[in-house]
């Protein structure tokens, strides 16, 4: 059966800074029609860096949760953007680290209403060079045990997608 929907129009309702909101008809596979509300996202990079065992994780308040949460550095792509050059970027600007990065997965973190994908790389190689904040952008940085890292995702203390997928990769990939 082909399961593809077919655009039929769009509307664009708000086109901000991060997202763009656009609302999609679509014609469905039978032939029906469908509505579809659609967040435009240019997409993220993050790292995995793991040292001694220890994972580097950061901790930031994020608003719309209303508390701060422990993630895997991160950032979004500009537009255009290649991940791996988003991933070197971000990882240097909110941790000081400077690294060789290799793919680990890509992520889609909410199918469906979003297109955005998460590139996520593991760092193989690094060194400090400085912590280079944005503006605007407060943070903490902390090498993490892996072991806690795990049991804080079991106990529901880190619930962040990308990170969550970072490190299940990452265990799975060292059996």
């Amino acid at each position: 059966m082909n399961l593809r929907e077919r655009k039929i129009n769009s509307k664009t309702i708000f086109d901000g800074k991060i997202v763009k909101l656009e609302v999609d008809g679509v014609e469905l596979p039978d032939g029906s029609r469908a509505v579809r509300e659609c967040v435009r996202h240019s997409g993220g990079a993050a790292v995995l860096l793991v040292h001694d065992n220890k994972v580097l994780l950061v901790k930031q308040f994020r608003y719309l949760y209303g508390k701060e949460i422990y993630e895997i550095p991160a950032g979004k792509l500009n537009e255009g953007e290649d991940g791996a050059v988003a991933a070197e970027r971000e990882l240097e600007e909110e941790t000081g680290y400077r690294s060789r990065l290799v793919p680990l997965l890509d992520l889609y973190p909410s199918v469906g209403y979003t297109d955005e994908i998460i590139h996520i790389y593991y760092a193989e190689s690094y060194k400090f060079v400085g912590q280079k904040l944005d503006e605007g952008e407060f943070l903490n940085c902390e090498f993490v045990a892996l072991d806690k890292v795990l049991e804080m995702i079991d106990r529901g203390e880190i619930c962040d997608a990308k990170t969550v997928a970072a490190i299940y990769k990452y265990v799975l990939k060292q059996k």
